[in-house]
C-alpha cells in the first residue's frame, strides 16, 4: 500500500474541483507534469481561464518547480455579514466554499493555497507558515485567457515621471476592447482592476487583504498569448530608505488575487473586492458621516485658497445641503490655523463641516505645497490630528504620494489606522487603488487613483476624452472602491470647451461612488442651473443601500440603479457621438412614476420629464445623459 501511494505522489496529481455556492462556478487545481501548480476556471461549462500557474519564489524557498500535492482540506462554507459607509450596498452578505491545498517542494517546505469560490468569482492566497524570516522574490499567478477574449486595461504609469515626479497615482486613460496579449506601453503593466471578457463570461481581476506588510500588485506588461501575471512595483516606488518587496518574520500570507467573474450584471453588482477585505476597525460611528462637498479648487485653482472664498463656498455648501466643504493645498501658509478656525467655527454653523488638504510626501517627489512632511512618522502625525482637531477640521485629504512598495503600504495602513483612532476622515490623492481599504477602515470615504475631473481642466485633449473615460470608470476602476473623480460641472471651463452636456455631468453624481462627492461647479455655475436640477441635488443621498446595473458597455454607455432606504435613482450617460436609445426593465419597481431630469436641446439645457416603470425607453443624447428618482 505504502509503495502504490508512492508512485501515486510521483505522478501529475488529478484535479481538485472546487465549485461556488450555486454550482455555476468550478476551479480545478492540480500539480501538471513539470511538476507546477495550476488551475483552470469554467462557468456554466464554458471556459473562463486556461491552464494558468500559481505559486510563489521566496529567498529562502522556492514553490514554483518541484512540486507535489500533499493535502487537500474539505470544503467548508464560508460567510461573512458586514456593512459598508461608503459601498455601492449598505449591508453585504458574503458566502463562498473555501479549500485549501498544500504543496511541498523539493526540499520539504510547504506552501497553502487557499481558494474561496462564490457566485460571483474566485479568490485565491498564499500561507507559508513557521517562523523565521520571509523574503518575497516572484509570484508566479497567472491569468490565461482564451485567444478570442478581449480587454479594457490602464496603463500603469512609469513611477517618477509626470509632473515633479508624482507618478504613480492611477491616473492614465483606458485602453479599451483590446486583443489579450497587447503588451502595456511601458515597463510597468497594467493596473488593477483589470476587466475582460473571455466568451460569454466577464472578468475582473483586482487584489484585496493589504495589511501593510506586503506590496501592492498590478499585471505585467508581458501578456505574450493571453496569459498575464501579476506584476511587481517599481524599486523606487518606497517610502524613503523603506523596502520594496514583502519582508516578514514568522508566517507570510499573500493578499487575495480577485476574480470577478460571471455576466456582465454579476460583475457589475459583485462586492468581491471589499467581500475578500479585513474586517472594520472601531471608528466612532457619530463622526462616520458621508456625504458631499463644495470645493473651489477644481475650477478656481489655487488663488481661491483664501479666506473670503472659501467662507463663500461655505455658504455654497450650507445653501446646497452638502455638509462639507474641503480647503485644499496651501491653506496652512494662506489662511493660517486661527483664520481656519474661525471658518470651521463659522461653518459649524451652517451645519457644514471642514476637511483640509494635506501633502503626503517626504523626497520620493518634488511637490512644494503644504502642509508638506508633516505625517512621516507615528509622532508628527500625533501632533498634526492634535492640531487640526484643535481647530475643528473634520477630515483630511492626503496626496502626492510614492507608489506600490511594501514600505509605501505600509505609510498608507499607518495613516489609516491613526486617523481612525484620532476620530478623523480620509481622503486619498495621487495615490494607490484602495482595495478594499474602504472596508478596513471606514474612515476612509474616497480616494482619488483615478484621471479625474482636474486633468480636464489642464488640456482639451483631456477634456475631449472625459466621454468614453467616465463610461469606462464604473466597470473598473469604480467597481469596487470610492472614487474622488470630483464630478460635474455646469458651465465653463476656464479655457477649455466642455465635451458633455449637461444631462452627462449631472448622472455623475449618481453613476460615480464615492463616500464624499467633491463636486467641482461653482457657487457661480450652479446659479445657472433650474431649481429643479438644484433640487435633486441637494437631496441626493449621501450613501446607498443598493446598486443594480441595467445596461452598458465599457466605454460607451451606463445605467445605474441605486437605492437609499426606499428611494431609487436612476442614472445613465452615453459617451457615443450619435444618439443612443436605452429600453430599461423597470418591473422591479412596480408601477411608479419618477422625476426625469436630462438634457434638453442645447449643450447646457436641461429638461424635466416623468420616467414611468414597469419598462421605459430613453433616448441619450450625445454626450448626453440622464438622472430619474422614484420616491
Amino acid at each position: 500500500m505504502r509503495l502504490i501511494a508512492s508512485l501515486l505522489l510521483a505522478l501529475p496529481a488529478l484535479a481538485q474541483a472546487l465549485g461556488s455556492p450555486d454550482g455555476q462556478l468550478q476551479v480545478d487545481v492540480s500539480v501538471n507534469a513539470e511538476q507546477q501548480l495550476v488551475y483552470t476556471v469554467q462557468r456554466a461549462g464554458q471556459p473562463v481561464l486556461l491552464a494558468s500557474r500559481l505559486g510563489l519564489v521566496l529567498e529562502q524557498g522556492d514553490f514554483a518547480n518541484g512540486l507535489k500535492l500533499v493535502a487537500t482540506s474539505p470544503v467548508k462554507a464560508h460567510h461573512e455579514h458586514y456593512t459598508l459607509a461608503a459601498g455601492k450596498k449598505s449591508s453585504i452578505d458574503y458566502r463562498a466554499n473555501e479549500q485549501r491545498f498544500t504543496v511541498a517542494n523539493t526540499g520539504g517546505q510547504k506552501l497553502v493555497l487557499t481558494l474561496r469560490a462564490s457566485n460571483d468569482g474566485l479568490a485565491l492566497r498564499y500561507t507559508v507558515d513557521g517562523a523565521g524570516r520571509k523574503q518575497f522574490k516572484d509570484e508566479l499567478t497567472s491569468f490565461a485567457f482564451p485567444a478570442e477574449a478581449r480587454a479594457w486595461l490602464q496603463p500603469m504609469s512609469v513611477a517618477k515621471t509626470g509632473w515633479k515626479r508624482t507618478n504613480p497615482s492611477y491616473e492614465e486613460h483606458y485602453q479599451a476592447d483590446i486583443t489579450v496579449g497587447t503588451a502595456a506601453p511601458s515597463h510597468a503593466g497594467w493596473v488593477f482592476p483589470a476587466l475582460f471578457r473571455s466568451g460569454a463570461n466577464w472578468v475582473a481581476l483586482t487584489e484585496a487583504g493589504m495589511e501593510g506588510r506586503f506590496h501592492a500588485s498590478r499585471l505585467a506588461a508581458d501578456s505574450t498569448g493571453g496569459t498575464y501575471r501579476i506584476g511587481l512595483p517599481e524599486a523606487s516606488e518606497v517610502n524613503t530608505n523603506g523596502h520594496l518587496l514583502a519582508d516578514v518574520n514568522g508566517p507570510l500570507t499573500t493578499p487575495w488575487r480577485v476574480l470577478a467573474i460571471g455576466p456582465l450584471k454579476t460583475v457589475m453588482e459583485s462586492t468581491l473586492g471589499t467581500d475578500l477585505a479585513a474586517p472594520a476597525v472601531a471608528f466612532d460611528k457619530n463622526k462616520l458621516k458621508p456625504g458631499h462637498a463644495s470645493w473651489s479648487w477644481a475650477l478656481l485653482k489655487d488663488d481661491a485658497t483664501v479666506y473670503d472664498v472659501q467662507k463663500r463656498f461655505i455658504d455654497y455648501a450650507a445653501d446646497m445641503g452638502w455638509n462639507y466643504t474641503l480647503v485644499d493645498a496651501d491653506w496652512d501658509r494662506k489662511i493660517g490655523d486661527a483664520k481656519m478656525k474661525a471658518l470651521a467655527d463659522y461653518a459649524r454653523t451652517k451645519n457644514v463641516s471642514l476637511l483640509a488638504w494635506y501633502n503626503s510626501s517626504g523626497a520620493w517627489n518634488d511637490t512644494e505645497y503644504s502642509p508638506k512632511s508633516a505625517l512621516l512618522t507615528k509622532e508628527a502625525r500625533a501632533r498634526e490630528f492634535a492640531r487640526v482637531k484643535a481647530i475643528g477640521i473634520k477630515g483630511l485629504k492626503v496626496d502626492f504620494f510614492g507608489g506600490d512598495g511594501a514600505s509605501m503600504q505600509a505609510y498608507y495602513v499607518d495613516l489609516l489606522k491613526e486617523t481612525a483612532a484620532a476620530g478623523l476622515l480620509l481622503n486619498f490623492h495621487g495615490a494607490t487603488l484602495p482595495r478594499g481599504w474602504a472596508r478596513t477602515y471606514p474612515n476612509l470615504l474616497t480616494v482619488e487613483a483615478v484621471r479625474g475631473l482636474e486633468f480636464t481642466t489642464f488640456t482639451q485633449e483631456d477634456q475631449d476624452k472625459v466621454p468614453r473615460h467616465a463610461a469606462m470608470l464604473p466597470f473598473a476602476r469604480n467597481l469596487f472602491d470610492p472614487m474622488d473623480f470630483t464630478p460635474m460641472v455646469f458651465a465653463d471651463i476656464p479655457n477649455i470647451k466642455r465635451a458633455t452636456r449637461n444631462g452627462f455631468e449631472l448622472a455623475e453624481s449618481v453613476v460615480f461612488l464615492s463616500g464624499i462627492q467633491h463636486f467641482a461647479e461653482t457657487p457661480e455655475g450652479m446659479a445657472t442651473v433650474p431649481a429643479y436640477v438644484k433640487g435633486l441635488l441637494r437631496e441626493l443621498p449621501r450613501h446607498w443601500d443598493e446598486v443594480r446595473f441595467l445596461d452598458g458597455e465599457p466605454g460607451k454607455y451606463v445605467v445605474l440603479a441605486r437605492r437609499a432606504g426606499k428611494q431609487w435613482f436612476i442614472a445613465g450617460l452615453n459617451a457615443d457621438d450619435q444618439p443612443r436609445d436605452v429600453l430599461l426593465d423597470l418591473a422591479w419597481l412596480g408601477a411608479r412614476e419618477g422625476q426625469l431630469i436630462t438634457d434638453g436641446a442645447g449643450e447646457r439645457e436641461f429638461t424635466e420629464g416623468k420616467l414611468a416603470a414597469p419598462g421605459a425607453k430613453l433616448t441619450l443624447a450625445p454626450h448626453g445623459g440622464f438622472v430619474a428618482r422614484f420616491r
